[in-house]
C-alpha cells in the first residue's frame, strides 16, 4: 500500500444504464430479503427461527448489497466480484461469532450484544469502503488520500441524500393515502401500510435516492462546499473555545470536571468535533490554505490543545474502570477514546512538524482509520471480545473483595453480557457452592431460573415465596428501626403486592416508623434491588381498626453517579426525614386538589 500526496483525483466515471438498472434492482431485492426475514420470523421458518440465522441473514444482507450499491461501476468489473465476496465472506465469519455469543440460552438479551455488534460493523464498513472504492478505480491496493477523501464525504452525503429522499417519499404516499380516504377510497391508505409494499417501496426509494447521490455529482459537490465553508468559518471559534477551556484549568482545577459525571465522553465529543472540522478545512490539501497568518496560529494554537482533552478523556476512563472494572461500554468508550486520540496526537504532531500547513494529517488519518477498521473487527471476534473482558473482569472484582456478594450485578452479568456471562454465572454457582456461600448461591440459583432481566407479574407471583420463613430472611430492617408487628407479616404473604420483595433473590428494606403521627407504628417497605432503572420503589402500610392495609405506594428516582453513595443505601440506614406540607388540600365542589409549591427549595432531600 502506498500514500500519494500529490496526485490530484481521479474523475468518477459515469454510470451506464445496466448499471443504473442493477442498483435499483438490487436495493428493492435487499428490501425483499428483509420482508423475507420478518415474515420468516413470524412463521417460524429456518434459519429465521433461531438467533444464529438471523444474525447470519440480517448481517449480510444490510452489509453486502450496501458496498455494491455504494461502489459498482462496470458490471463486468472482477475486482468488484471478488472484493464483494471478500465483505461477504469477512462478514459471515464475524456474523459466527456474533450469534454464538448472543444465543445459547433463552433468558439472554440478544439485543445487548447485537446492536454493538451491528454500530462497530458499520462503522468499520463506512471506513473501509472509501478504500475498496479507490481500489476499483485505480485497479490496485492503495491509499490515494485525494480519492479517500473525496469518496468519504460521497459517499456520507450519498446515505443523507437517501435518507432524505425516503422521508419525501413517504410523505408523499401518505399525503396520497389521506387525500383518497377524504372521498370514501381507502385501498391507497391500506396499501401503503402493507409490510410488503412497506419494504419493496423503501427498497426502491433508497436505490433511486442512491443513485441521485452516484450520478448528481455537481449537486453533492455543491452541497459539500456549503459544508466546508460553514466548518471553515466555525474553526476558528472552536479552536477559541477550546484554548480558552485549557487556559480556564489552572484556575479551577479538575474538580469541577469530574462532579459532571460524564467527563470522557463531553471532552471525546470536542476532539471528534475539532477532527471533523480540521478535516472540512483542510480537505485533501490540494487547495490553498485558508485564514490570515495570525488566524492560523490561533487555529494551530486550538490543535495543540487536543492531547490535552484526550489525555484528561482516558484519565478520566481508566479512574472508572479502576474503580468498578471493565464492562461493555467502558470498552466501546476506550475503543474510541484510543482512536480519538491518535487523531488528537497525530493532528498536534503535524501542527509542530515544518513545511506545509497541516500536511502530516493525510498519513494520521489513513493510518488511524486502518487501525480502526482492524480495532472493530478485533472486538467483534473471539480475540477482544468485550463480553468475555467483562465477565473476567467483574469476577475477578468479586474474587479480589472489592464488591461484595450480595452487592454483585448478577442480572447484568446473566442477562446483559451475552454467553459468556452467562457461562460466568454458571461457573460462580459451583465456586459459591464451593465456598459454602448459602445466599449467594441462592441469589444465583433463582436467577438462572429467570427467562428475563425484568420480571412480569405473572413471572413474580409465580416464584414468590411460600412461607413467613422464609420471607424474613429477604426483607431485612432499616438500621434503628424496631421490629415488625407479628401480624404484619402474615398480612404481607397474603398481599398481592410487593411481589419482587417476595422473591428468593430480592433486596428488600422495611422501616418501622409512626409516619402519619397517631400513635401507631407504620410500616414502609422499600425494594432496593440493584437495576438499571436506579428506581427505589415503596409501599407503606398502616394498622386501622384493628387490620393492616396498603396506604399506598411511593417511588424515588436515583440521580447519581456510580462513586456516590447510593438512595439504596440511605434507606438501609434508615434516613427518611418527614415533611409536613404547608398547605392543606382544598376542596371546591366535591373536588379536592393539592398545591403545587412554586419554591423548589421548600423540597430539598434533607439528611436528619
Amino acid at each position: 500500500m502506498s500514500t500519494l500526496n500529490t496526485d490530484i483525483p481521479v474523475e468518477p466515471a459515469a454510470l451506464a444504464r445496466p448499471v443504473k438498472q442493477f442498483i435499483v434492482l438490487l436495493a428493492m431485492l435487499q428490501g425483499l430479503l428483509l420482508y423475507l426475514a420478518e415474515l420468516g420470523q413470524d412463521l417460524g421458518w429456518w434459519p429465521f427461527s433461531t438467533v444464529n440465522g438471523c444474525v447470519y441473514w440480517y448481517t449480510l444482507v444490510m452489509s453486502v448489497p450496501t458496498v455494491m450499491l455504494l461502489s459498482v461501476r462496470q458490471l463486468n468489473e472482477r475486482r468488484f466480484w471478488w472484493q464483494t465476496a471478500a465483505v461477504a465472506t469477512a462478514f459471515a465469519m464475524l456474523a459466527a461469532w456474533a450469534g454464538w455469543s448472543a444465543s445459547g440460552d433463552e433468558g439472554i438479551n440478544a439485543d445487548r450484544v447485537l446492536l454493538p455488534f451491528g454500530l462497530a460493523l458499520a462503522a468499520a464498513l463506512f471506513v473501509a469502503l472509501p478504500y475498496l472504492q479507490t481500489s476499483l478505480r485505480h485497479g490496485r491496493w492503495n491509499a490515494h488520500y485525494p480519492d479517500l477523501f473525496e469518496l468519504a464525504w460521497q459517499n456520507g452525503l450519498t446515505l443523507i441524500l437517501m435518507a432524505v429522499f425516503i422521508a419525501i417519499c413517504w410523505l408523499l404516499l401518505y399525503l396520497w393515502g389521506g387525500l383518497f380516504k377524504l372521498i370514501g377510497i381507502e385501498f391507497f391508505a391500506d396499501l401503503f401500510r402493507e409490510e410488503p409494499f412497506v419494504y419493496l417501496a423503501t427498497g426502491l426509494m433508497a436505490g433511486l435516492g442512491i443513485l441521485i447521490g452516484r450520478t448528481q455529482h455537481r449537486p453533492v459537490q455543491i452541497a459539500r462546499r456549503v459544508l466546508f465553508a460553514i466548518f471553515t468559518g466555525l474553526l476558528p471559534l472552536l479552536a477559541l473555545i477550546a484554548l480558552m477551556f485549557v487556559a480556564s484549568l489552572p484556575f479551577t482545577g479538575l474538580e469541577p470536571l469530574w462532579n459532571t459525571h460524564s467527563a470522557a465522553l463531553i471532552l471525546m465529543n470536542v476532539v471528534a468535533v475539532m477532527v471533523l472540522f480540521v478535516n472540512a478545512v483542510y480537505q485533501d490539501g490540494q487547495g490553498a490554505m485558508p485564514y490570515p497568518h495570525w488566524l492560523r496560529r490561533m487555529v494551530d494554537a486550538g490543535i495543540l490543545t487536543l492531547p490535552v482533552f484526550a489525555g484528561l478523556a482516558l484519565y478520566a476512563l481508566m479512574l472508572r474502570i479502576g474503580q468498578y472494572g471493565w464492562t461493555q461500554t467502558r470498552i466501546a468508550g476506550m475503543a474510541v477514546t484510543v482512536i480519538l486520540s491518535l487523531h488528537a496526537l497525530g493532528y498536534a504532531i503535524a501542527v509542530l512538524r515544518p513545511g506545509a500547513w497541516l500536511a502530516g494529517i493525510r498519513r494520521v488519518n489513513v493510518a488511524v482509520s486502518l487501525f480502526a477498521i482492524v480495532l472493530a473487527i478485533l472486538f467483534n471476534s473471539p480475540l477482544l471480545d468485550p463480553h468475555r473482558i467483562s465477565a473476567n473482569s467483574q469476577i475477578a472484582r468479586l474474587a479480589a473483595g472489592q464488591v461484595e456478594s450480595k452487592a454483585f450485578d448478577l442480572g447484568h452479568l446473566r442477562f446483559k453480557s451475552g454467553r459468556q456471562g452467562w457461562l460466568a454465572v454458571q461457573a460462580l454457582q459451583k465456586e459459591a457452592k464451593a465456598s459454602g456461600d448459602v445466599e449467594f448461591e441462592k441469589r444465583i440459583v433463582a436467577i438462572l431460573q429467570r427467562n428475563h432481566y425484568y420480571q412480569n407479574s405473572e413471572e413474580l407471583a409465580a416464584n414468590a415465596l411460600k412461607e413467613v420463613a422464609a420471607l424474613r430472611e429477604v426483607i431485612h430492617l432499616a438500621a434503628g428501626s424496631p421490629a415488625p408487628a407479628e401480624d404484619w407479616w402474615t398480612y404481607l404473604m397474603g398481599y398481592e403486592g410487593m411481589t419482587g420483595c417476595k422473591q428468593i433473590d430480592s433486596d428488600c428494606v422495611l422501616l418501622v416508623r409512626d409516619f402519619d403521627r397517631d400513635g401507631q407504628a407504620d410500616h414502609l417497605l422499600c425494594n432496593v434491588s440493584d437495576n438499571s432503572a436506579r428506581l427505589v420503589e415503596c409501599q407503606l402500610f398502616s394498622h386501622h381498626a384493628g387490620n393492616w392495609r396498603s396506604e399506598g405506594q411511593v417511588s424515588f428516582w436515583e440521580h447519581r453517579n456510580e462513586d456516590e453513595d447510593s438512595l439504596a443505601e440511605a434507606v438501609r440506614r434508615g434516613e427518611v426525614t418527614l415533611y409536613q406540607p404547608r398547605w392543606p388540600m382544598i376542596e371546591i365542589h366535591d373536588q379536592r386538589a393539592t398545591v403545587s409549591s412554586e419554591h423548589a427549595d421548600a423540597f430539598k432531600q434533607v439528611s436528619p
